[in-house]
C-alpha cells in the first residue's frame, strides 16, 4: 500500500470515528492534493473545444515528477511538437516551427492553450495547494447527488493566476467535483465540473472534466485522460530546457 493511499484511508477512518471531530479546510485540501500527487506519472489524453467555429480536438502526452515539475507535448497533427514545461514556479513554451522558447509568468499563465477554455495554469497546476492558498470551509452542498464540502481558497500571492477559488469536494472520495475561479474582487473567471472519475493507485481522480471560460461566450472545453501510469522511473533530463527542442 502506498503512503498516499494510507494517508487517505487514515483520514477517512479518523473522520468516521465520532461526530465530535470536525474536519478542517486544510485537511480537506491536503487529502485532495494527495489524490492527485504522484511520485511520477505518464499520461495521454485529449482536449476537445466546442465554440462558434465548431469542434477542435488536440491530443497530448504528459509527464510529471513530484509536486511542481511537468512536461506536456502535443501529438495532434496541427500542434505536433509543441511543448509546455513547468519546473517550480517557471513555465516555458516551445514552438518547433519557429524553434522558439517563451517563458510565461504572472497573468500570462491565464492565457488560453490552443484556443481552448484551458489556461497554462490549468494544464500545469502545482499539487501543493496549501503552499499557495489559505483555505476556509464555507459549508456543504450536494452536486449530482454527491455530498460535498465547499472550500474557499484565497491566494497568498498576487502572482497567482486565480486569486480566489471555490471548490466543491466529494466528502467520500476527496476529489473536486466542481470549481469556480475568480479575481480578487470576486469576478468569476472560469467554471469547472467533473464529468467522470477513474481509479488510479487506489484513489479517485478526474477522468473527464468540462471547463468554461466565463469571459468567453458559447465556448466550452472537455479535458479527457485516456491512459495514465504512476510511480514510474523518469529521468530528470526529461524536464530540462535542453530537452524541449528535441
Amino acid at each position: 500500500m502506498s503512503r498516499k493511499t494510507l494517508f487517505i484511508i487514515t483520514l477517512l477512518l479518523f473522520f468516521s470515528c465520532a461526530s465530535l471531530w470536525a474536519i478542517t479546510a486544510e485537511e480537506i485540501i491536503a487529502a485532495v492534493d494527495a489524490n492527485t500527487s504522484f511520485a511520477s506519472s505518464h499520461s495521454s489524453g485529449a482536449i476537445i473545444t466546442v465554440d462558434r467555429f465548431g469542434e477542435k480536438k488536440s491530443t497530448f502526452e504528459a509527464w510529471s515528477k513530484g509536486d511542481n515539475t511537468s512536461l506536456i507535448e502535443f501529438t495532434s497533427l496541427a500542434e505536433r511538437g509543441q511543448k509546455i514545461l513547468r519546473t517550480g514556479s517557471s513555465l516555458y513554451l516551445y514552438y518547433p516551427e519557429a524553434d522558439q522558447l517563451i517563458r510565461l509568468q504572472g497573468a500570462a499563465l491565464r492565457q488560453s492553450v490552443l484556443g481552448s477554455d484551458l489556461s497554462y495554469e490549468d494544464m500545469t497546476r502545482e499539487s501543493s495547494t496549501l503552499a499557495s492558498y489559505d483555505a476556509t470551509l464555507e459549508g456543504e452542498d450536494v452536486i449530482d447527488g454527491i455530498q460535498c464540502w465547499i472550500v474557499k481558497l484565497v491566494a497568498k500571492s498576487r502572482s497567482s493566476a486565480y486569486p480566489i477559488q471555490t471548490l466543491w469536494v466529494d466528502q467520500e472520495r476527496f476529489v473536486v467535483r466542481k470549481g469556480l475561479y475568480a479575481t480578487a474582487a470576486g469576478r468569476a473567471l472560469k467554471e469547472m465540473e467533473v464529468i467522470a472519475l477513474m481509479e488510479v493507485g487506489g484513489v479517485a481522480m478526474a477522468k473527464e472534466s468540462r471547463i468554461a471560460d466565463l469571459l468567453k461566450r458559447g465556448s466550452s472545453t472537455t479535458m479527457r485522460i485516456e491512459s495514465i501510469e504512476i510511480d514510474i522511473p523518469l529521468p530528470d533530463a526529461l524536464f530540462s530546457l535542453e530537452n524541449l527542442s528535441w
